[in-house]
């Protein structure tokens, strides 16, 4: 799944999110102050970082403000804290945190900005692809006279063929749009540890609803506990 950096000086806060977001399929390391926060953070390289901001040695917010300055703000922060004011918040998010959470924290409240978090920096890393040139081919409209083009920016087999990861995009739409569906749920299973309820509260579809559409696309329950066990 991804890996998350818990940084807070209380043991006990940093045990229990660190088990929650370990049960979610996380790998997560704890750093109870900022030296250690430093060391990690150069060593895991991780996708997001939950932050308190009141701690003994540095507080939070001039971490941040430190990673900022050193171009190492590389992940989404969240800050997290049971006494900070609404003014320290405020200033955490506008310098460069992604969002806050208050102390006692919610498991929902933890997971649903987490997962947002996650989701920004999957985005962030996807916009900074650029296609090579080898993998790239001019599409041109032949009903125009002018030299109208443009680029397609998705790899292309050996035939010349577009394609979207393993999607071709040289088929039928609906073929193309069972394809794309196939690979859409195949992810959110994986991702969400084939639990059903939870694809279904990601993907937006009712249970019932999502049993079909598997079904329709040839993803039976055997299917998935086989792919699961491969792992």
């Amino acid at each position: 799944m991804a890996k998350i950096l818990v940084v807070d000086d209380e043991v006990g806060i940093r045990e229990l999110l660190s088990e929650i977001l370990y049960d979610e399929g996380h790998t997560v390391e704890q750093a109870e102050n900022a030296a250690q926060a430093r060391e990690i953070r150069l060593r895991l390289r991780p996708d997001l970082v939950l932050l308190d901001i009141w701690m003994p040695d540095t507080d939070g917010v001039s971490l941040l403000k430190e990673w900022i300055s050193q171009g190492l703000l590389t992940m989404p922060v969240i800050m997290m804290s049971g006494h900070a004011s609404i003014d320290i918040a405020v200033e955490a998010t506008r310098i460069g945190a992604m969002d806050f959470l208050e102390k006692p924290i919610s498991l929902q409240k933890l997971l649903k900005t987490v997962a947002s978090g996650l989701l920004r920096n999957r985005t962030l890393q996807s916009s900074s692809f650029k296609a090579p040139r080898s993998v790239t081919k001019e599409v041109i409209n032949p009903n125009e006279e002018s030299s109208w083009s443009d680029t397609c920016l998705v790899p292309i087999d050996q035939n010349g063929s577009c394609k979207l990861g393993n999607v071709s995009l040289d088929q039928p739409l609906r073929d193309a749009r069972d394809a794309f569906e196939r690979v859409y749920f195949e992810y959110h299973l994986m991702r969400d540890g084939y639990s059903m309820t939870r694809v279904s509260e990601r993907t937006g579809l009712e249970r019932t609803h999502l049993y079909r559409k598997l079904k329709q696309l040839g993803i039976t329950s055997t299917n998935r506990r086989r792919n699961n066990d491969a792992k």
